[in-house]
């Protein structure tokens, strides 16, 4: 075994990047958990939430939390019709506006629960009417505290910089929350951690294809519907924890201009999934195609077959709102074995902190 697989030995706990691989790996039994845990207590405060009938949903977070909000965002108009958005914090933290927002949801999506303007906003965002619900790995953090509802997302405690597990476990407290709105059991989730695992055992193929990224200047990633939040969280990790630059677009958006900047040397990542998204966005494949782009596919057997190169997700059995937990996984395994095969340490990216305090 390498030293660069998540389930290290703990002579590796001393190697760079061995905090992340750790957290990596324990994905698969923290969705288990909050499956046979938490998943009863989500669907209690679904019930709550809905008797009050919400007439708009508004997602409040920040980084990684952010793009945990904008999956909910899709689920929540595509499964229940409640339209969202997402706030704008210095509205109220800046400005001072206070908008009314009497039967409005408003849900804060934050690892830590201790950001100053997440708590903020979400103040005052109850005064002005809301309800608000508290999405975190902290249920004793101040965003808990002024919160009238709190949904904890049973991470375990996350040391490495970039979030991970904290990421995947957002994304079934969320979903469980939405099913639950929609009076749902969560049975559908039930595969999850097991196919986790799957992609998790894969990590020489994503560690191959890694090897096209060492030298890379920039990177585009690019998904329609549920696989846009990967595309960006993805970007994310690995701007964190590479310094690479890495642009992410809807594929509809990446057809309005940015497709100029793809050429014959240009790397780009696509999230394909299974489903209307992933359909939506085959026009964009082929566009980008024509433009002879580096293309490697995150998806299905059929895109990966007409890519550059690719990573085949197992996702034929899963309903693509759940797709998004699994995207994700070899993608954070993509972003650490770039950094580790750049020579840098994907525990401790340089200029971050575990809890960013905004105001």
């Amino acid at each position: 075994m390498s030293a660069t697989a998540p389930n290290g030995s703990a002579e590796q706990s001393e190697l760079p990047g061995s905090v992340m691989s750790r957290e990596m790996a324990e994905q698969p039994e923290m969705l288990r958990r909050i499956l046979d845990s938490g998943a009863s207590r989500i669907r209690e405060t679904a019930a709550l939430v809905a008797a009050r009938k919400p007439r708009f949903v508004l997602l409040t977070a920040r980084g990684t939390s952010d793009n945990a909000a904008l999956y909910a965002k899709y689920l929540l108009e595509i499964r229940l019709g409640l339209p969202c958005g997402l706030t704008s914090m210095s509205t109220t933290t800046a400005y001072e506006a206070r908008p009314d927002l009497r039967d409005v949801l408003v849900i804060t999506v934050s690892q830590s629960g201790g950001s100053p303007d997440l708590v903020a906003s979400t103040k005052a965002a109850r005064e002005a009417g809301a309800i608000t619900l508290a999405v975190t790995n902290n249920p004793d953090s101040p965003l808990a505290a002024v919160s009238e509802y709190h949904i904890d997302i049973m991470a375990g405690p996350e040391k490495a910089l970039p979030a991970t597990k904290t990421y995947t476990a957002s994304l079934l407290a969320l979903y469980l929350f939405v099913d639950g709105l929609a009076g749902g059991d969560g049975a559908a989730a039930k595969d999850l951690p097991g196919l986790a695992q799957s992609l998790l055992d894969r990590q020489d193929e994503v560690r191959t294809l890694a090897a096209r990224y060492r030298f890379a200047e920039r990177m585009v990633i690019t998904s329609r519907g549920y696989g846009y939040p990967t595309a960006k969280e993805a970007a994310l990790k690995l701007m964190e924890t590479s310094y690479i630059p890495a642009l992410s677009y809807s594929g509809a958006d990446l057809l309005h201009g940015p497709l100029a900047m793809v050429g014959n040397v240009s790397p780009v990542i696509a999230v394909v999934p299974d489903g209307r998204g992933g359909a939506a966005l085959a026009p964009v494949l082929e566009r980008l195609r024509e433009r002879g782009a580096d293309l490697v596919v995150f998806g299905t057997a059929e895109q990966v077959e007409q890519a550059s190169a690719g990573f085949v997700l197992p996702t034929e059995e899963v309903a693509e709102e759940l797709q998004p937990l699994l995207e994700i996984i070899p993608l954070q395994l993509l972003a650490y074995e770039v950094t580790i095969a750049r020579g840098q340490n994907p525990d401790a990216p340089r200029a971050l902190a575990k809890v960013t305090e905004t105001h």
